[in-house]
């Protein structure tokens, strides 16, 4: 690995998205670089260990900080757990199978998640054309955008690792940044994070500002200063 003065953020993307969801983000360039991770087709029957530990050779630099949004967050948390890195930061993510919602647990107890149409983010290009209403037309653009991952072999392994993640307790010193707002990820099954006031699941796109603003910060305490606990959930 490559050893230099700089302090190197890698950024995992959410579930099916590619990672210009990060193309926002912005670091001082005298201390920080940036660099983007994206998803890469899983093997036959791979687990998610294995998944990681191949991400992990994507990392070329020691001691990274490691930022994933969602189901990257939990990849995140199990790359952290194969090489030595600086800081772990996850976005509209859960620390352990007890954060996640309860129609993922019940998914996980009967198996639902494997009966889910996958194969649908394939139509999204269709989704933009028959869109009605400004907001819903905004919305399928977005996913228009941001969703690229639509090889179904890809999107049938991460529902199942997500839903089925064997992770019972939290790995310790995870920084978690979650939106009181978040639809997908409710904020009442979270503990111990810093909070966005009105943030929503996909505040790393239309909350950018408030990353910019305190992401440095928390890269490098893993928290926020005492006068904006409003913002922390304790």
């Amino acid at each position: 690995m490559v050893k230099d003065s700089l302090i190197h953020v890698y950024c995992m993307p959410g579930l099916a998205a590619n990672p210009t969801i990060f193309e926002m983000i912005a670091l001082p360039e005298d201390r920080f670089e940036i660099h983007w991770l994206d998803w890469v087709l899983p093997k036959p029957k791979e687990s998610l260990r294995e998944y990681s530990k191949r991400l992990c050779k994507k990392v070329k630099h020691e001691n990274p900080v490691l930022i994933g949004v969602s189901f990257g967050g939990i990849i995140v948390q199990e790359m952290a757990q194969l090489i030595e890195v600086r800081r772990v930061i996850i976005i509209s993510s859960v620390k352990s199978q007890k954060e996640l919602p309860r129609r993922m647990r019940f998914a996980r107890c009967t198996g639902a998640f494997r009966i889910l149409p996958t194969s649908l983010v394939r139509y999204v290009d269709a989704l933009e054309k028959i869109a009605v209403g400004d907001f819903t037309k905004k919305r399928a653009k977005l996913y228009k955008k941001y969703l690229s991952v639509t090889d179904t072999r890809y999107l049938d392994w991460a529902i199942k690792q997500m839903v089925c993640w064997e992770r019972e307790e939290p790995y310790p010193n995870v920084v978690h940044i979650h939106g009181d707002k978040d639809e997908i990820f409710p904020y009442r099954y979270i503990q111990g994070c810093i909070t966005v006031q009105g943030g929503t699941h996909v505040m790393i796109i239309n909350r950018f500002r408030w990353f910019n603003d305190h992401l440095e910060e928390i890269i490098d305490t893993g928290k926020l200063e005492k006068n904006k606990e409003k913002e922390i959930l304790t």
